[in-house]
């Protein structure tokens, strides 16, 4: 998973910033079932690559995701509040 970590810092970098700037757009959804079902899907994900149930090429495809897919959503996240504090004041 390090070494993963290590080749795909730009993708990281950049799903983070792609969440900011669709978070932004977007804005919160208005059921709060939307995120946290989100954040559990990201969690399975997680799990399922940790515990190397898929092997070869396609379990590094879900190792990719698990580790790609919580930056992206952090990002949605920050940037829908950022977007909710700017149209407060």
């Amino acid at each position: 998973m390090t070494l993963l970590l290590a080749a795909f810092w730009p993708g990281l970098a950049g799903a983070a910033a792609l969440g900011l700037v669709v978070g932004a757009l977007a804005g919160w959804p208005d059921w709060y079932a939307v995120p946290l079902g989100l954040w559990v899907l990201a969690g399975l994900v997680a799990a399922a690559a940790l515990a190397g149930f898929v092997p070869g090429m396609a379990g590094l495809w879900l190792e990719g995701a698990a580790l790609i897919l919580p930056p992206y959503l952090a990002g949605c996240a920050l940037g829908a509040l950022a977007r909710r504090l700017a149209t407060r004041g």
